[in-house]
């Protein structure tokens, strides 16, 4: 892939005698959601976390941005950001003064007016003076992102960003992940729940084993192979459907369409229960 941002090719990673990773391999593009979907234990953690310079694979090349994951790790922190499973927002202070802080901690010029473009930004701008402990879950997740995008990050790593969050703060959040690939950034995605994959992904890739074993886009996935759905008009009360199709004889085509199943149904099948509907 030409405008691929990450390329990982051979990935493999072991805790002891246990292989978690097997060799895994895919690609996502520039500026596109990419969601990584697999049972509880799968290693969706770990190959974010290798990606992310905080393991090293024990095997395979990962490249971002151009750049080699192990080998030039220095330079691909400054080009990603991580938002893990739980906030890292400082209850004590305003979300103004979180995003104040980060933007210093990461040399930021003027990090008065980054601060507040990124409140407008994560639609915070009205509450930005409020102590984050008075915060929904939603809130906090979404000042969290913020602050992983003080430093202007080419990647971002969501690892379940949505965990916990009730229905309402997932929307948001998910309108938030929509605007942020729109402008450019590349969305590194896990999460627990499909309809979320459905959503936002542009390429869904399934981790299973240790290995990928299916990956394309949300309708390539929940489209059966090698199954069509054909529409008839017959004038015959009964027919038999085997001679009526060898024949055609008094039959109308009324339309042909390729039959698909839920993104659940592909999951299950392939994989079997583990992920949350």
């Amino acid at each position: 892939m030409r405008n691929a941002t990450i390329s990982v090719h051979g990935i493999a990673k072991s805790y002891g005698k246990t292989a978690v990773l097997k060799g895994v391999d895919f690609e996502i593009a520039k500026g596109s959601v990419f969601c990584l979907l697999g049972s509880n234990g799968a290693g969706k953690t770990t190959i974010v976390r290798i990606l992310a310079t905080l393991i090293k694979a024990d095997g395979g090349e990962a490249i971002l941005c151009g750049l080699n994951v192990h080998k030039q790790a220095a330079q691909v922190r400054r080009l990603i950001s991580l938002t893990g499973q739980y906030t890292a927002v400082d209850e004590l202070l305003t979300a103004r003064e979180n995003l104040i802080m980060t933007a210093k901690l990461f040399h930021v010029k003027d990090s008065k007016n980054v601060a507040a473009e990124l409140l407008q930004k994560i639609n915070l701008a009205d509450v930005a003076d409020k102590k984050v402990s008075q915060f929904s879950g939603g809130m906090r997740r979404r000042l969290d992102i913020a602050m992983s995008l003080t430093g202007d990050p080419a990647v971002l790593f969501l690892d379940e960003p949505t965990t916990g969050l009730d229905p309402q703060s997932r929307i948001e959040m998910w309108s938030m992940i929509r605007e942020l690939s729109r402008s450019g950034v590349t969305i590194f995605l896990t999460t627990q729940y499909l309809e979320e994959a459905e959503q936002l992904a542009d390429k869904i890739a399934i981790l299973h084993e240790g290995k990928i074993i299916k990956e394309g886009t949300p309708e390539q996935l929940k489209t059966v192979e090698n199954t069509l759905l054909l529409t008839v008009k017959t004038s015959k009360e009964k027919a038999d459907v085997s001679k009526m199709m060898n024949g055609l004889d008094d039959v109308e085509l009324l339309s042909v369409e390729r039959q698909s199943e839920r993104l659940e149904d592909v999951f299950l099948r392939l994989v079997g229960s583990g992920v949350e509907k």
